[in-house]
């Protein structure tokens, strides 16, 4: 009806107008070739044919074209679009190809960086491992090496390269000087020994360098190998060391009881098994106590450290060990026996004739030995040692300085000794120990005081002297115990005289050393309820100078308790007279062996008299010990010595024989108590 409304000279490119907009929808509409069409259906077809049935020619002549036009559009939207979709298929397929490139190519450089990152790591790891490394394969080439292998061995790391076969790699390390203890020639058979093993091993070689490595050798299913190197020559050193020092004396590098034991036994299979003999000497030095309770541990160490070199270059190859102390035991096998043991004794024995020299003092040691003979004298270790110890005892008990055999007799002096030892640990529990009490008396003749004695009153032996029995206590520490006991008794006694006189107890230098005895007075002077101005406690020289420092506090602490100190045995030991200052001391004891000379020796009178001297110079009173006869009294007094003490002014007995000096009733509360 538009159509028909138009002028009809307008018809014609009205139409035309139409139609391109249609096509030009359609063409708008490619993408979609359903729409596309369908708009020219219905746009452009219907004009097309108002055209062919206007009648007109020139109408219809349009009409026809825009006919063929439309149905070749619509051919060319269908063939177009499939060409399309081809197309954009085949970029899609090229650009998913190429996507799948890319991510290949990223893929193959993020394992490549990978690789290369792993390949540093391990390098890294390979190069800063503590062994080295090395890999072989069935040919006995090298595949691959670390720096620490090539440092271990001295080698050039340029010169150890992959593809090097072992016998090039060992001549390098023959040519460096790293070598095992055998020829070139020995390692490579002992290599080729492992290469061709199926199992894995662990060994240890020691180089010509000194160097101790441990080889870890694991095969391989081609025949190769991996091997780890480790340095273990630190580790090794210090097995060996401390398995020196299991079996060696950490003072003297003798060998030590283990040791012994050891020795002892091959030595012992070694008769049995040939029917020979050999000999055990018990060696032990006399008087080394001494050094020990005047000087000092540490000197007394630096003695038997000289003292047992000395043995040890005497001995002459014969085994020789450090028991505990002073004391050794040698084992000797040299015929003929026994007089081979007797002449090591003697070498033993001259080893000692110098002095020993240590930072200024000068020491004259002895030895007392003991020998037993195997088979005579015991077939097994206990009883070898046993005699052998007997035969010591009996040396030591004859004046020391001696060497003795042993004899059958000597056994059951060995027994007794050690029974008494044994019964003694029981002695203060079982109420077996009594004091003594021995008076002191001033110059003018009174009576200031009794220094209390111990003795034992055994059940079957009766009284044992003390020279029997204090000695044994000392060498097992007993002397604690019993000196704790003595100060106990000594003060429970004294606080119930009537006279308050003092009382004096001795302190052992164990006691001393012990570091507790000033809580022990403390706790016994409160226990007791005696002034503590009453109470003396004697004490050696030789324990004070052992350790000037540590004794002064030590002393001073006691002094401050209210306690009296006394130097006893003054003289007979190795101090300086200059040590007297440094201590707070109260009263100065010369020791008998001074007093007993007097009137005899002129130079027993002159010690007493310079130490009176020194004394008084001092403002110290002196007391001496073992006065006996009425001449000595009469000396002292004349020179002024201050106060004595001996048989003439009185014996050691129990407190009751003195109940005069003490006070009404004394004598009746101690028999009954």
């Amino acid at each position: 009806m538009l159509f028909d409304s138009v002028e009809p000279d307008s018809r014609a490119p009205l139409a035309l107008l139409v139609f391109l907009g249609s096509v030009g929808s359609a063409y708008c509409l490619g993408s979609f070739p359903s729409a596309a069409r369908l708009t020219l259906l219905i746009s452009a077809v219907p004009i097309s044919l108002r055209l062919l049935i206007s009648g007109e020619p020139l109408h219809v002549c349009i009409g026809i074209n825009l006919c063929m036009l439309v149905v070749m559009l619509i051919r060319m939207i269908n063939t177009n679009y499939a060409d399309l979709v081809n197309l954009v298929a085949s970029r899609a397929g090229l650009f998913a190809e190429g996507e799948r490139a890319r991510n290949a190519e990223a893929t193959a450089l993020s394992e490549q960086a990978k690789a290369h990152e792993i390949a540093g790591r391990f390098d890294t790891a390979l190069n800063n491992m503590s062994q080295g490394l090395c890999f072989f394969d069935g040919d006995q080439r090298l595949i691959v090496c670390n720096r620490r292998y090539t440092d271990m061995y001295g080698l050039a790391a340029d010169l150890v390269k992959p593809g090097m076969t072992l016998r090039e790699i060992v001549t390098l390390r023959f040519d460096a000087g790293s070598f095992p203890k055998m020829s070139a020639q020995e390692y490579l058979v002992w290599r080729d020994q492992l290469a061709v093993s199926n199992e894995a091993h662990d060994t240890v070689v020691e180089l010509a360098n000194g160097r101790v490595f441990r080889i870890c050798h694991r095969p391989m299913p081609d025949r190769g190998w991996v091997a780890t190197h480790e340095d273990i020559t630190a580790s090794k050193h210090a097995e060996q060391r401390y398995l020196h020092l299991a079996c060696h004396d950490a003072l003297t590098d003798l060998p030590n009881r283990a040791a012994l034991e050891g020795h002892f036994a091959q030595v012992l299979d070694g008769a049995k098994a040939r029917g020979g003999s050999f000999a055990v000497l018990c060696i032990d030095f006399d008087r080394f106590k001494q050094i020990n309770d005047l000087f000092g541990h540490s000197m007394g160490d630096a003695a038997l450290r000289e003292a047992s070199h000395r043995l040890q270059i005497a001995s002459q190859g014969v085994f020789l060990a450090r028991t505990g102390g002073d004391e050794f035991i040698a084992v000797t096998e040299q015929d003929p026996l026994p007089s081979s043991a007797e002449l090591l004794a003697d070498r033993l024995r001259s080893a000692l004739d110098q002095d020993i020299e240590v930072d200024g003092h000068s020491f004259d040691l002895d030895l007392s030995i003991g020998i037993a003979l195997y088979p005579r004298d015991g077939t097994d270790a206990r009883s070898l040692f046993a005699n052998a110890d007997a035969a010591l005892y009996r040396a030591k008990h004859e004046g020391r300085g001696a060497i003795r055999f042993f004899t059958a007799a000597m056994d059951q002096q060995l027994r007794d000794r050690r029974a008494l030892e044994h019964e003694l640990k029981s002695a203060v529990a079982n109420g077996e120990l009594f004091l003594e009490y021995q008076p002191q008396r001033h110059a003018g003749g009174e009576v200031i005081g009794f220094e209390a004695l111990v003795r034992w009153q055994h059940p079957q032996r009766g009284i044992i002297p003390p020279a029997e029995f204090i000695p044994i206590a000392e060498e097992t520490d007993l002397i604690v115990e019993i000196g704790e006991w003595v100060l106990r008794e000594a003060c429970r006694e004294a606080a119930s005289w009537l006279q308050p006189l003092q009382v004096a107890v001795n302190v052992s230098a164990i006691q001393f050393r012990r570091g507790n005895l000033q809580q022990l007075v403390d706790v016994v002077l409160r226990e007791s309820g005696i002034s503590p101005a009453r109470l003396e406690l004697e004490i050696t020289e030789g324990v004070l100078i052992e350790n000037v420092g540590r004794a002064t506090l030590m002393l001073k602490g006691l002094k401050g308790l209210g306690v009296s100190i006394a130097l006893d045995d003054f003289g007979t030991g190795y101090s300086s007279l200059s040590y007297l200052q440094s201590f707070p001391l109260d009263r100065i004891k010369i020791d008998r062996s001074f007093i007993a000379s007097l009137g005899r020796t002129d130079r027993s009178l002159a010690i007493v008299r310079a130490v009176i001297g020194l004394a008084h110079g001092l403002g110290l009173p002196v007391l001496a010990e073992g006065v006996e006869t009425s001449e000595q009294l009469a000396t002292l007094v004349a020179e002024g010595c201050d106060e004595m003490q001996g048989y003439l002014i009185g014996r050691p007995r129990r407190i009751e024989v003195y109940a005069n000096l003490l006070g009404p009733g004394v004598g009746r509360i101690q028999a009954a108590t």
